[in-house]
């Protein structure tokens, strides 16, 4: 399996992570069923989510230390959909309840909508073996 991203400065990681997201959430839309590759891209887009999420106090604490308090704030509250929906995701996921993993989606693709992909970039498959991840958490690979 795959890891997530991880390159460097949490700024990177996160614009990786949204461009996986986006390839994911591309590959779900020429999947024809839920097969496990279907569950891996998402289980894929609920990891990415919570990765980014844990991003945003990394990008923000330089602002702190120097006291740009509204501004760390601002920013926090421009993410925080992302651990959200990376959590509900999840659990949906777990639950098996397909419908709210589609609203779900449906909603990080709208976030996603500005995030631009060169026709050059190639992730490999990221997402293989995503669900095993999410299912159990603590297993390293």
């Amino acid at each position: 399996m795959s890891r997530l991203i991880t390159r460097g400065s949490a700024s990177k990681d996160r614009i990786l992570l949204e461009k996986g997201i986006v390839l994911a959430i591309r590959e779900l839309a020429n999947q024809s069923g839920l097969d496990a590759t279907t569950k891996d891209l998402l289980a894929y887009i609920a990891l990415s989510l919570k990765a980014i999420g844990e991003t945003i106090d990394a990008s923000v604490t330089a602002w702190e230390k120097r006291g740009y308090w509204v501004k760390a704030d601002r920013y926090r509250m421009e993410w925080i959909w992302a651990s959200n929906f990376g959590a509900e995701m999840k659990q949906a996921i777990l639950n098996e309840d397909w419908g709210s993993v589609v609203k779900i989606t449906a909603l990080v693709t709208q976030k996603m909508s500005k995030v631009k992909i060169s026709q050059r970039m190639r992730l490999s498959l990221p997402w293989t073996g995503s669900l095993k991840k999410l299912i159990s958490p603590n297993q390293s690979h």
